[in-house]
C-alpha cells in the first residue's frame, strides 16, 4: 500500500513550485498587495490557465485535464506556499467541484470549459454578515427564477464572473448559480484581515439565477463540496506552514547576534524544531483527508 503521491504527482508538484517561484515571488505578492485597484495577480491567473491547472480535475469532455483530486491536492499545497493572489480556491474548489457535483448537463457544458480556459471566476456567497443566521435561517430568497437578499463577505466576490449563492426556498435551502455581470446585482469591496485575497458584498435585487440541484435540497451536495474544499484549502495551509519555516530557518542562519547565528542558540532551534514536528502532524492530517 502507497501512502505517498505517486512520481507523477510529485513531478506536477515540482514543476509548480517551480513556475511559481518565478512567476510569483514575494515581491510579485507585495505588489499586488500594496495595489489599491489589484485584487487579482492577472498574468499568473492567466499563467497557470495556460498551463491547464484550472482544469485539473475537470473531465476532458468539459475541456480539462481529466486528473484527479490527489493532483489537485498537490497544486493546492503549491499555491498555498507562494501565499498566490489568485482565485483558485472559489473558482476550482468550489465553482468547478459544484458543477461536477450537481451541475445540470447544460451548465456543466456551458461553464466547466470556460472555467478551464480562465474566462470564468468563481464565488462562493453564503455568509449573510456577523452574527447572521445558519443556513436554517438564511434571508437571502430564490423563487426559483429571481434571486433577493445581500452576502457579506464574499471571497473574491469583486471580480468573480459568477457566483454559487445559497438562497432559502420551499422552506429548504437551495445552491443557487449567478451571473454577476447583469442588472440588480451591487458589488461593494470589503477591507478584511487577509489582504491576501478581495471580498466583497453583494446586493442581489430579483436577480436570475438557475439552482444546481433539487430545490430546497442542497444540504447533502454542500456537504460534499465542503469536505472537498476543506482537504484542499488544508493542503494549501500546509504549504505556506512549510515556507513559513523555511523562511525563519534561513533567517535564523544568517542573523547575527553576539557574533554567531542566532540559529545557533538553543532556544532558536527549539521554536523552529516545534514548528517543523507541528507542520509534519498537519501534513499527515491533510494526507489522510484527502485519502
Amino acid at each position: 500500500m502507497n501512502f505517498d503521491f505517486s512520481e507523477d504527482q510529485k513531478f506536477l508538484g515540482d514543476q509548480a513550485r517551480k513556475y511559481l517561484s518565478e512567476q510569483c515571488t514575494t515581491a510579485e505578492v507585495r505588489k499586488v498587495l500594496n495595489d489599491d485597484g489589484m485584487a487579482c495577480h492577472e498574468s499568473l491567473w492567466n499563467g497557470i490557465a495556460e498551463m491547464g491547472w484550472l482544469g485539473t480535475a475537470i473531465p476532458e469532455e468539459y475541456g480539462g485535464l481529466g486528473l484527479g483530486m490527489l493532483e489537485l491536492c498537490v497544486l493546492a499545497e503549491e499555491i498555498g506556499r507562494a501565499l498566490a493572489p489568485v482565485p483558485f480556491s472559489s473558482t476550482v474548489y468550489m465553482l468547478a467541484e459544484a458543477l461536477k457535483l450537481g451541475g445540470s448537463e447544460a451548465q456543466k457544458q456551458a461553464l466547466l470549459p470556460e472555467i478551464a480556459a480562465g474566462k470564468v471566476v468563481g464565488a462562493y456567497a453564503s455568509s449573510e454578515g456577523p452574527g447572521a443566521p445558519d443556513l436554517s435561517a438564511l434571508k437571502t430568497t430564490f423563487d426559483g427564477s429571481k434571486l433577493n437578499g445581500t452576502k457579506i463577505p464574499v471571497l473574491d466576490g469583486d471580480i468573480a464572473t459568477h457566483a454559487l449563492v445559497t438562497a432559502a426556498e420551499n422552506g429548504g435551502v437551495s445552491l443557487v448559480l449567478v451571473d454577476l455581470n447583469q442588472a440588480g446585482v451591487k458589488r461593494t469591496v470589503v477591507k478584511t484581515l487577509d489582504p491576501t485575497r478581495s471580498h466583497a458584498e453583494l446586493e442581489f435585487t430579483d436577480v436570475a439565477g438557475e439552482r444546481i440541484g433539487e430545490a430546497g435540497q442542497a444540504g447533502p451536495l454542500l456537504d460534499k463540496l465542503m469536505d472537498r474544499a476543506a482537504v484542499l484549502i488544508a493542503f494549501e495551509q500546509t504549504g505556506g506552514a512549510d515556507r513559513a519555516v523555511e523562511m525563519a530557518t534561513d533567517y535564523a542562519k544568517s542573523r547575527y547576534a553576539f557574533g554567531r547565528p542566532i540559529g545557533g542558540y538553543q532556544a532558536i532551534k527549539h521554536k523552529l524544531a516545534d514548528g517543523w514536528v507541528k507542520n509534519q502532524v498537519a501534513r499527515s492530517n491533510a494526507y489522510y483527508g484527502a485519502w
